[in-house]
Protein backbone atom coordinates (compact mmCIF):
# COMPACT_ATOMS: atom_id res chain seq x y z
CA UNK A 1 0.00 0.00 0.00
CA UNK A 2 2.98 2.57 1.26
CA UNK A 3 5.02 3.74 -1.65
CA UNK A 4 8.31 5.26 -0.12
CA UNK A 5 10.93 2.91 0.68
CA UNK A 6 14.35 2.84 0.80
CA UNK A 7 17.46 4.74 2.44
CA UNK A 8 16.10 8.03 2.91
CA UNK A 9 12.84 6.18 4.86
CA UNK A 10 15.26 3.99 6.62
CA UNK A 11 17.58 6.08 7.98
CA UNK A 12 14.38 8.85 8.36
CA UNK A 13 13.03 6.22 11.41
CA UNK A 14 15.84 5.00 12.65
CA UNK A 15 16.56 8.77 13.52
CA UNK A 16 13.35 10.07 14.30
CA UNK A 17 11.75 6.62 16.01
CA UNK A 18 14.87 4.80 17.10
CA UNK A 19 14.00 1.48 18.86
CA UNK A 20 10.24 2.19 18.46
CA UNK A 21 10.73 5.00 21.01
CA UNK A 22 7.36 6.84 21.06
CA UNK A 23 5.37 4.24 19.89
CA UNK A 24 1.83 3.31 21.95
CA UNK A 25 2.41 1.50 25.20
CA UNK A 26 1.70 -2.29 24.12
CA UNK A 27 -0.26 -2.95 27.87
CA UNK A 28 -1.60 0.79 27.59
CA UNK A 29 -5.32 0.12 28.50
CA UNK A 30 -7.16 4.11 29.33
CA UNK A 31 -10.29 1.97 30.01
CA UNK A 32 -8.65 0.05 32.77
CA UNK A 33 -6.72 3.35 33.91
CA UNK A 34 -10.09 5.34 34.44
CA UNK A 35 -11.74 2.44 36.19
CA UNK A 36 -14.00 2.16 33.14
CA UNK A 37 -15.55 -0.92 31.28
CA UNK A 38 -14.60 -0.87 27.79
CA UNK A 39 -17.93 -2.68 26.75
CA UNK A 40 -20.13 -0.33 28.60
CA UNK A 41 -18.72 2.56 27.07
CA UNK A 42 -19.02 1.23 24.00
CA UNK A 43 -22.48 -0.63 23.92
CA UNK A 44 -24.15 1.37 26.90
CA UNK A 45 -24.76 -0.06 30.49
CA UNK A 46 -27.64 -1.94 30.12
CA UNK A 47 -24.90 -4.38 28.20
CA UNK A 48 -24.84 -6.21 31.84
CA UNK A 49 -28.33 -6.63 32.47
CA UNK A 50 -29.32 -7.69 28.99
CA UNK A 51 -26.66 -10.61 29.25
CA UNK A 52 -27.22 -11.92 32.67
CA UNK A 53 -27.80 -15.28 33.05
CA UNK A 54 -26.52 -15.82 29.68
CA UNK A 55 -23.33 -17.83 28.69
CA UNK A 56 -21.29 -15.81 26.80
CA UNK A 57 -18.29 -15.85 24.85
CA UNK A 58 -15.44 -13.33 24.93
CA UNK A 59 -13.51 -13.83 21.55
CA UNK A 60 -9.92 -12.90 21.09
CA UNK A 61 -10.15 -12.02 25.36
CA UNK A 62 -6.75 -10.80 25.53
CA UNK A 63 -6.15 -10.60 29.23
CA UNK A 64 -9.91 -10.99 30.22
CA UNK A 65 -11.05 -7.61 31.52
CA UNK A 66 -14.64 -8.03 29.40
CA UNK A 67 -14.80 -11.59 30.58
CA UNK A 68 -14.11 -11.04 34.15
CA UNK A 69 -16.81 -7.96 33.78
CA UNK A 70 -19.51 -10.07 32.32
CA UNK A 71 -18.71 -12.19 35.22
CA UNK A 72 -18.78 -10.14 38.17
CA UNK A 73 -22.05 -8.44 36.65
CA UNK A 74 -23.67 -11.82 36.58
CA UNK A 75 -23.39 -13.68 33.31
CA UNK A 76 -23.87 -17.86 34.28
CA UNK A 77 -20.92 -18.65 32.50
CA UNK A 78 -18.41 -16.79 30.57
CA UNK A 79 -15.55 -17.74 28.54
CA UNK A 80 -12.69 -15.81 27.67
CA UNK A 81 -11.43 -17.19 24.08
CA UNK A 82 -7.80 -16.43 23.30
CA UNK A 83 -5.10 -18.24 21.00
CA UNK A 84 -2.37 -16.46 23.40
CA UNK A 85 -1.44 -18.54 26.29
CA UNK A 86 -0.27 -15.88 28.56
CA UNK A 87 -3.29 -13.84 28.09
CA UNK A 88 -5.29 -16.84 29.30
CA UNK A 89 -3.01 -16.93 32.31
CA UNK A 90 -3.60 -13.77 33.39
CA UNK A 91 -6.97 -13.97 32.92
CA UNK A 92 -7.28 -16.78 35.13
CA UNK A 93 -5.36 -15.38 37.82
CA UNK A 94 -7.41 -12.12 37.81
CA UNK A 95 -10.44 -14.28 37.91
CA UNK A 96 -8.98 -16.29 40.41
CA UNK A 97 -8.17 -13.20 42.53
CA UNK A 98 -11.83 -11.73 42.49
CA UNK A 99 -13.13 -14.70 43.11
CA UNK A 100 -15.10 -15.65 39.67
CA UNK A 101 -13.10 -18.81 38.74
CA UNK A 102 -16.07 -20.43 39.11
CA UNK A 103 -18.23 -18.03 36.90
CA UNK A 104 -15.39 -17.40 33.99
CA UNK A 105 -13.17 -19.55 32.55
CA UNK A 106 -10.25 -19.48 29.54
CA UNK A 107 -9.36 -21.51 26.75
CA UNK A 108 -8.12 -21.89 23.03
CA UNK A 109 -11.30 -23.02 22.04
CA UNK A 110 -15.18 -23.63 22.81
CA UNK A 111 -17.22 -26.72 22.52
CA UNK A 112 -20.56 -25.24 23.29
CA UNK A 113 -23.14 -23.64 22.11
CA UNK A 114 -23.59 -19.90 23.72
CA UNK A 115 -26.09 -17.30 24.23
CA UNK A 116 -24.07 -14.35 22.76
CA UNK A 117 -20.39 -13.56 21.76
CA UNK A 118 -18.37 -10.35 22.51
CA UNK A 119 -15.73 -9.15 20.02
CA UNK A 120 -13.97 -6.17 20.94
CA UNK A 121 -10.71 -4.01 19.76
CA UNK A 122 -9.84 -7.80 17.12
CA UNK A 123 -11.51 -8.02 13.90
CA UNK A 124 -8.36 -5.67 12.63
CA UNK A 125 -6.22 -8.28 13.69
CA UNK A 126 -7.69 -12.27 13.12
CA UNK A 127 -5.52 -13.69 10.15
CA UNK A 128 -8.36 -14.95 8.24
CA UNK A 129 -11.67 -12.76 9.55
CA UNK A 130 -13.98 -14.24 7.28
CA UNK A 131 -12.90 -17.77 8.77
CA UNK A 132 -13.52 -15.97 12.45
CA UNK A 133 -17.08 -15.18 11.58
CA UNK A 134 -17.91 -18.93 10.65
CA UNK A 135 -16.37 -19.89 13.77
CA UNK A 136 -18.45 -17.93 15.50
CA UNK A 137 -21.87 -18.69 14.07
CA UNK A 138 -20.66 -22.53 14.44
CA UNK A 139 -20.74 -21.96 18.21
CA UNK A 140 -23.52 -19.20 18.52
CA UNK A 141 -27.18 -20.72 19.27
CA UNK A 142 -29.69 -19.90 16.79
CA UNK A 143 -31.24 -17.01 18.81
CA UNK A 144 -28.32 -15.85 19.68
CA UNK A 145 -26.00 -12.27 18.97
CA UNK A 146 -22.67 -11.18 18.20
CA UNK A 147 -21.72 -7.70 19.41
CA UNK A 148 -18.85 -6.42 17.90
CA UNK A 149 -16.33 -3.53 18.23
CA UNK A 150 -13.02 -2.81 16.39
CA UNK A 151 -10.64 -0.28 15.42
CA UNK A 152 -8.56 1.45 14.22
CA UNK A 153 -10.01 0.54 10.67
CA UNK A 154 -7.12 0.83 7.73
CA UNK A 155 -7.55 4.40 6.41
CA UNK A 156 -8.04 5.67 9.34
CA UNK A 157 -4.98 8.09 10.49
CA UNK A 158 -3.63 5.59 13.13
CA UNK A 159 -5.31 2.52 11.36
CA UNK A 160 -1.65 1.32 11.21
CA UNK A 161 -1.61 1.08 14.49
CA UNK A 162 2.49 0.49 16.13
CA UNK A 163 3.52 1.52 12.40
CA UNK A 164 1.36 4.42 12.49
CA UNK A 165 4.48 6.45 13.64
CA UNK A 166 2.58 9.77 12.72
CA UNK A 167 -0.72 10.26 10.73
CA UNK A 168 -0.85 7.93 7.81
CA UNK A 169 2.76 6.98 8.03
CA UNK A 170 1.19 3.32 7.20
CA UNK A 171 0.01 4.15 3.48
CA UNK A 172 2.78 6.55 3.41
CA UNK A 173 6.01 4.05 3.83
CA UNK A 174 6.47 0.45 2.30
CA UNK A 175 5.50 -2.81 4.51
CA UNK A 176 8.95 -3.65 3.55
CA UNK A 177 10.43 -0.07 4.87
CA UNK A 178 7.96 -0.44 8.13
CA UNK A 179 8.85 -4.09 8.90
CA UNK A 180 12.71 -3.52 8.12
CA UNK A 181 12.99 -0.65 10.53
CA UNK A 182 10.48 -3.11 13.50
CA UNK A 183 13.00 -5.87 13.30
CA UNK A 184 15.96 -3.31 14.83
CA UNK A 185 14.16 -3.78 17.78
CA UNK A 186 11.98 -6.80 17.72
CA UNK A 187 13.62 -10.01 17.13
CA UNK A 188 10.70 -12.23 15.88
CA UNK A 189 11.85 -12.60 12.45
CA UNK A 190 8.42 -10.91 11.29
CA UNK A 191 8.42 -9.36 7.51
CA UNK A 192 4.61 -8.85 6.96
CA UNK A 193 2.20 -6.81 8.57
CA UNK A 194 0.18 -9.68 9.83
CA UNK A 195 2.55 -11.77 10.71
CA UNK A 196 3.52 -9.43 14.09
CA UNK A 197 2.26 -10.48 17.31
CA UNK A 198 -1.73 -10.28 17.11
CA UNK A 199 -1.41 -9.65 13.05
CA UNK A 200 -2.73 -6.66 11.03
CA UNK A 201 -5.05 -7.42 8.65
CA UNK A 202 -5.50 -4.15 7.04
CA UNK A 203 -9.39 -4.30 7.73
CA UNK A 204 -11.13 -1.46 5.85
CA UNK A 205 -15.24 -0.52 6.14
CA UNK A 206 -15.60 -1.80 2.65
CA UNK A 207 -14.16 -5.25 3.69
CA UNK A 208 -15.83 -5.53 6.67
CA UNK A 209 -19.53 -4.84 5.11
CA UNK A 210 -18.53 -7.46 2.39
CA UNK A 211 -17.21 -10.34 5.00
CA UNK A 212 -20.52 -9.78 6.83
CA UNK A 213 -22.25 -9.83 3.69
CA UNK A 214 -20.84 -12.79 2.50
CA UNK A 215 -21.30 -14.64 5.86
CA UNK A 216 -23.92 -16.45 7.82
CA UNK A 217 -25.32 -13.50 9.75
CA UNK A 218 -26.60 -10.03 9.04
CA UNK A 219 -26.51 -7.12 10.68
CA UNK A 220 -29.28 -6.27 13.50
CA UNK A 221 -27.75 -2.50 13.96
CA UNK A 222 -24.37 -1.07 12.89
CA UNK A 223 -22.57 2.26 13.81
CA UNK A 224 -19.66 4.13 12.72
CA UNK A 225 -17.83 6.37 15.17
CA UNK A 226 -16.38 9.49 13.78
CA UNK A 227 -13.01 11.06 14.93
CA UNK A 228 -13.95 13.39 17.08
CA UNK A 229 -12.26 16.31 15.85
CA UNK A 230 -13.85 15.71 12.50
CA UNK A 231 -17.24 15.27 13.44
CA UNK A 232 -18.20 17.68 10.80
CA UNK A 233 -16.37 15.73 7.80
CA UNK A 234 -17.57 12.41 8.65
CA UNK A 235 -19.80 11.33 5.95
CA UNK A 236 -20.48 8.36 3.19
CA UNK A 237 -17.63 9.56 0.73
CA UNK A 238 -15.37 10.38 3.55
CA UNK A 239 -16.31 7.67 5.79
CA UNK A 240 -13.41 5.07 5.32
CA UNK A 241 -11.02 7.86 6.58
CA UNK A 242 -12.75 9.50 9.43
CA UNK A 243 -14.00 6.57 11.38
CA UNK A 244 -12.70 6.11 15.14
CA UNK A 245 -14.64 2.62 15.50
CA UNK A 246 -17.15 0.16 14.21
CA UNK A 247 -19.75 -1.01 16.76
CA UNK A 248 -22.35 -3.67 15.32
CA UNK A 249 -24.68 -6.37 16.41
CA UNK A 250 -25.34 -9.07 14.15
CA UNK A 251 -27.71 -12.13 13.99
CA UNK A 252 -27.81 -15.44 12.65
CA UNK A 253 -29.41 -15.24 8.97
Amino acid sequence: MGFLGGAPVDWFLNRYYPGGQGLPMPDYDPFKMRGVSKIAHYFGQGIFEELKGKTVVDFGCGPGDNAIDLAAAGCEHVIGLDMQERFLEQGRAEAARRGLSDRVEFVQKVNEKVDAIISTDAFEHFGDPADILRIMRSILKDGGQLIVEFGYTWFHPLGGHTFSVFPWSHLIFTEKALMKWRNTFKSDGATQFHEIAGGLNRMTLGRWEKLVEESDFRFQSYRMNPIRNVRWLHHKLTREWTTSVIIARLVPK
